[in-house]
């Protein structure tokens, strides 16, 4: 199946396109970029140099990918954009590549970016993430798989989201949101097991109040080293206990509390 590339749009002869993918009037598509198939470019559509999608990516209008890094450190070397499939990515995203840090922004699939949001350099974005209209991330953030992240939230830069998360609006915050749980209020802070998120992800009765146990100790204690203790002399560790216990000891910014 061609492609269907509108007589407005302009695609540099060095961009390589997959097959059946639709280019809108007045989309732009760089050399040094490569689209997978069945990509959706609607309208005014801005693809960069450095760009690497994958397959059946909807872009909508205004979005610009693999932008040059808002990081005065960039001193034009060669990055990517790497953007995975089924990712649904409203108007006026923005996606910036990567720096000589790390090389390049990943984005995993199935993920809802809404309007107006923005992705920075060196970022990486997992799968089945739900992002609201409005939300930054500086520079070289990670957000772990099924993350949900309300609108208008600032996330300061190298901070890591957990897996399973519901951040509510507006937040802003500069240390890392350890997995599964509700983050919110001013200043942002834990606000209990994210029940509703678990239960809609198959978690078990006992899983999610085994999670839920392993928050209380760890927050039970003055220091967080003293709580993970806890948790590995009290608490079967399941997979998802690891997962908790390697996300705290592996921060380098400290969790919230």
């Amino acid at each position: 199946m061609s492609n269907q590339i509108s007589p407005l749009a302009f695609v540099h002869p060095e961009a390589q396109l997959g097959d059946g993918n639709i280019i809108g009037p007045f989309c732009y598509i760089d050399k040094n970029t490569i689209l997978g198939d069945n990509n959706v470019l609607q309208n005014s559509v801005t693809i960069n140099y450095g760009a690497r999608i994958g397959n059946n990516n909807e872009f909508f209008p205004g979005a610009s990918i693999s932008t040059k890094p808002q990081d005065l450190k960039f001193h034009g070397e060669d990055t990517l954009c790497v953007i995975g499939d089924n990712n649904s990515i409203r108007e006026n995203v923005t996606i910036s590549r990567g720096t000589a840090s790390k090389g390049k922004t990943v984005m995993g699939d199935n993920n809802l970016l809404m309007e107006n949001m923005h992705l920075a350099h060196d970022c990486v974005l997992g799968s089945h993430c739900i992002i609201g209209n409005s939300t930054k991330f500086a520079g070289e953030v990670r957000i772990d798989d099924n993350a949900i992240v309300s609108a208008t939230v600032l996330c300061h830069q190298f901070c890591r989201i957990g897996g399973y998360v519901m951040i509510q609006g507006g937040c802003r915050f500069s240390q890392d949101i350890p997995p599964y749980i509700i983050a919110g209020k001013e200043p942002t802070r834990y606000c209990g097991v994210n029940l509703v998120g678990l239960r809609r992800h198959g978690f078990s009765r006992d899983l999610i109040e085994n999670i839920h146990e392993a928050y209380r100790l760890l927050y039970s204690e003055g220091i967080l080293k003293d709580g993970i203790q806890k948790i590995k002399e009290t608490l079967n560790v399941t997979p998802e206990i690891q997962y908790i216990i390697d996300f705290v000891e592996s921060s380098q910014r400290g969790i919230i509390r």
